[in-house]
């Protein structure tokens, strides 16, 4: 019997409010060794108190030692082995902008990027493009056309647009043509099977036609594929948990994998503040609440440790606007760890409180890595984050007699 199987048995209906607050890419390392973390070297006085009355841990987002993508980083979270559901990043950033995706589609999330006159990347981002410089060159991308297949392209947000191929026999086993390094030309599209191959003919074709329409552009005169996705089908949180779930987000990648598992799309937020105005204006509405913050996780991915600080801390600020909603269960976790130090995702643990009434508290006294290593979670896979945070809410029954 797999974990969903168990707790579709076991779950409770009762009127306790479980939040998830999830700082993307949390965990870090220090500069030099023996040094402290971003993490442990920002101000958290909010934080430090609820692992003072909470329970820590540190969450393994999919087994020891694999870097997670957001996607899996995030499924765990749910409570879904990301070893078992796989989701592309093109069908989460489509679903994310309310793209509605059918049996015919594959998606891929799009990076417009800067290239040199050799044809190679010099940023992999263009910049961060504005979304108000972005959004018109996916209108101009409308004009690629392709024989027996159907192109949409959307922009999302910054340097990120969508493009979905609609049409017979297009498989999503392609690979990324992001190299993900600069100095280097972008990859071609290769096919991981036959099934793929012709995704990844129409792909490339796309690519030239898209660089004949950017060629012009200062910034955006490049673009790169990643995660070729078909639609997928996963379990909705009401049908496993019992839950009316919520998300609160700004990215649309966030939104599409809070969708995909059943939740509801709540307010149109644009910045911190208004994700907690909008948490407070919903509290009645729903039992679970995921709020996503990205901003760890794009200080992390830039290497700016003391960027990365400032926003924990900025984050730190907000938390007393969730404990006086007096939350049954409150988590705060990361879906993966960004260290500085890295510049990318990495496979380290994520720093993790659980905090509720009836939790066993442990001797931590401050949230960092150092300490959550020392905590009563222990390390623990993050697919059971969620029996925990149900238990905690005395949303699950006995098993067994």
């Amino acid at each position: 019997m797999d974990m969903h199987q168990l707790t579709r048995e076991l779950k409770i209906r009762n009127d306790s409010k479980i939040v998830m607050l999830v700082a993307d890419g949390l965990g870090g390392l220090p500069l030099t060794p023996g040094g402290k973390t971003e993490l442990e070297t920002a101000r958290t006085p909010n934080l430090d108190e609820l692992a003072r009355v909470g329970v820590s841990g540190l969450s393994i987002p999919v087994k020891p030692g694999i870097t997670p993508g957001s996607g899996p980083g995030h499924l765990g979270l749910f409570g879904y082995d990301p070893l078992e559901y796989k989701i592309g990043r093109g069908a989460l950033e489509a679903t994310g902008i309310g793209f509605q995706l059918t049996e015919k589609d594959v998606a891929v999330r799009g990076n417009y990027c800067t290239l040199d006159a050799a044809g190679k990347i010099s940023d992999r981002r263009a910049g961060r493009i504005p979304s108000e410089e972005s959004a018109p060159l996916a209108v101009k991308l409308h004009d690629v056309k392709i024989p027996g297949v159907e192109v949409f392209v959307e922009p999302v947000k910054e340097h990120r647009f969508v493009v979905v191929f609609r049409g017979e026999g297009l498989g999503d086993r392609v690979l990324d043509t992001d190299p993900q390094e600069v100095g280097v030309p972008p990859l071609a599209p290769r096919a991981e099977n036959d099934a793929s191959k012709r995704t990844a003919e129409v792909a490339a074709e796309f690519i030239k036609q898209a660089g004949e329409i950017l060629t012009n552009e200062k910034k955006a005169n490049g673009l790169t594929l990643r995660g070729f996705a078909a639609k997928p089908a996963l379990p909705s949180f009401e049908e496993v948990y019992g839950l009316r779930a919520a998300a609160v987000a700004v990215y649309p990648m966030y939104k599409g994998l809070a969708h995909l598992v059943g939740m509801k799309i709540v307010g149109k937020a644009q910045s911190l503040a208004e994700q907690f105005e909008i948490l407070a204006q919903h509290w009645n509405d729903y039992d679970f609440f995921f709020l996503h913050y990205k901003y760890t996780d794009a200080t992390g991915e830039d290497g700016n440790f003391d960027a990365k600080v400032k926003k924990i801390e900025e984050f730190d600020s907000f938390i007393p606007r969730v404990t006086a909603l007096n939350p049954t269960v409150l988590i705060v976790t990361g879906d993966h760890s960004t260290p500085s130090l890295l510049k990318s995702h990495s496979w380290h643990p994520v720093p993790t409180i659980l905090a509720s009434k009836v939790c066993r508290t442990d001797r931590c006294t401050s949230f960092g890595e150092s300490e959550a290593s020392l905590g009563g979670l222990g390390h623990f896979e993050a697919k059971y984050l969620m029996p925990l945070a149900l238990a905690n809410a005395e949303r699950l029954g006995k098993y067994g007699a």
